[in-house]
């Protein structure tokens, strides 16, 4: 299957419509090309501009502007699982993200995330922005600004920590026997703090449930915690051995709490 990036400069001799062009050039057919630009993997810049999505097969393009595709084929055949709408509280919306959608898109294409399922849920009333992230392979509660405002404030919470987040864990091995409920190894030489409560631990599975909290934002810090003390999360592609499983990375958020800054009330999700 196909995949490449190609830059291309308009020159005062090529097509006018951005479809036309990016067909001519790349050999791509016209079909190709449009659902590679309705995915988000085209982009365009106008002089002294930024980059940006292009999903319009019929936009005019200028000399000098610049078109970028990042064509993969594997990528823009996929097709996402769907998000559920839990809550929608004017200022943000709540959602439930299933295992294998993405929080936001890349430079290939982002009809694969979140951001973009709920950019097409609200539109064209309200605009949408990504305020925390989740991982690809895990599922759970996100939020979703709908202003600049909203962005900021939330975005806000989060880096002071002030948004509770817990999570629902099976981790492998009998966690029940390990002394203590946090795990504070750094990681990528920054202090790093998990907590936890081990709920129940299954014999015929080697498997432990856990629900955990955690105090910093470290790059995949649950996942990356419990492999280091030996109990890695079932299912988890990355990390950890003998963990591995049919049924997918079993990590879910399952909890937000926070005090809103509109409402000026304390919020629970669910």
């Amino acid at each position: 299957m196909e995949k490449f990036t190609r830059e291309i400069t308009v020159a005062p001799d090529d097509p006018q419509t951005a479809c036309d062009l990016l067909a001519g050039k790349t050999g791509l057919s016209k079909g190709k090309i449009k659902d590679a630009m309705t995915k988000g993997a085209v982009w365009l810049k106008k002089r002294k501009g930024k980059l940006q999505r292009l999903r319009r097969a019929t936009a005019l393009v200028l000399p000098g502007n610049q078109l970028v595709i990042h064509y993969d084929a594997v990528l823009l055949a996929l097709v996402p699982p769907q998000a559920s709408l839990i809550s929608d509280q004017g200022h943000y919306s709540v959602w439930e993200k299933p295992a294998g959608l993405m929080a936001q898109g890349t430079q290939y294409g982002d009809h694969c995330s979140l951001l973009r399922q709920a950019e097409l849920f609200f539109k064209p009333q309200r605009q949408v922005f990504l305020v925390h992230r989740l991982d690809r392979e895990a599922s759970g509660l996100m939020l979703i600004a709908h202003s600049r405002e909203a962005a900021s404030q939330l975005s806000g919470l989060f880096q002071q920590n002030l948004i509770g987040k817990r999570y629902q864990v099976l981790v492998l091995g009998n966690i029940l026997s390990r002394q203590g409920n946090t795990i504070d190894l750094p990681l990528d030489g920054k202090t790093a703090l998990t907590e936890y409560e081990a709920l129940s631990y299954d014999p015929a599975t080697n498997t432990s449930r856990v629900t955990v909290r955690i105090k910093t934002g470290r790059l995949h810090q649950i996942r990356r915690h419990f492999d280091l003390i030996g109990h890695p999360v079932m299912g988890d592609p990355r990390y950890g051995t003998g963990n591995k499983n049919k049924d997918g990375l079993q990590l879910k958020a399952d909890q937000l709490r926070f005090i809103c800054p509109f409402a000026k009330r304390e919020m629970i999700f669910p």
